[in-house]
């Protein structure tokens, strides 16, 4: 009786096992610039937007199969207000006075998300890889004129184990953090606003 009880345990793990190897991971990122911007600013308003113009939410799958049913998402709904939140407060540490409503003749800065993708590198063995990418792009008009600026990140992993979900969110988070870190970065996106 007690090695059927044993017997049923170690079926029971052993599906579990299974079938967190193969569930979706809808991760929620949370990036935070973490470079000072410069100031270029005097309180004017700027209207800021963010926007996700991925075709998917979906970046890839855990085994880098296109069939694979171990999805890893991020929605706009999750993303779209974290970078709102970090581009006005990149905004008002520029100098600026951020607002979210347009108005004409008001300088702008949107940020977008473009792409956000988890792929399967090269595997060696014992040891496999994912590869992320992250491209943003930063658009600040002012009085006629628009500067456009794309800022790609690029992370490769390398992992005996498969990433869980924490896992995998914390990369996610620190690729698009470099993003943004590298969007701010950019003097010109503040000069311009400043003109």
């Amino acid at each position: 009786m007690l090695r059927r009880l044993l017997l049923g345990a170690a079926g029971v793990t052993a599906l579990l096992a299974l079938s967190a190897c193969s569930s979706p991971h809808h991760l929620q990122p949370d990036p935070k610039r973490s470079v000072a911007v410069p100031a270029s600013g005097s309180g004017q308003a700027v209207t800021v937007i963010a926007a996700d113009d991925r075709p998917s939410d979906v970046l890839g799958t855990r085994s880098g199969s296109a069939s694979s049913t171990a999805t890893i998402s991020v929605s706009p709904h999750e993303i779209v207000p974290r970078l709102q939140a970090e581009v006005e407060r990149a905004v008002r540490e520029m100098g600026f006075s951020p607002t979210a409503e347009p108005a004409p003749g008001r300088p702008s800065l949107t940020l977008t998300l473009k792409k956000l993708s988890y792929e399967r590198g090269q595997s060696q063995p014992l040891v496999d890889e994912a590869r992320l990418e992250s491209v943003i792009e930063a658009e600040a008009s002012n009085d006629g004129q628009t500067y456009t600026g794309t800022y790609t990140s690029r992370r490769v992993q390398s992992y005996a184990v498969k990433p869980d979900k924490a896992t995998n969110q914390r990369m996610v988070t620190d690729l698009l953090t470099d993003g943004l870190n590298r969007a701010f970065a950019d003097p010109e996106l503040g000069q311009l606003l400043a003109r």
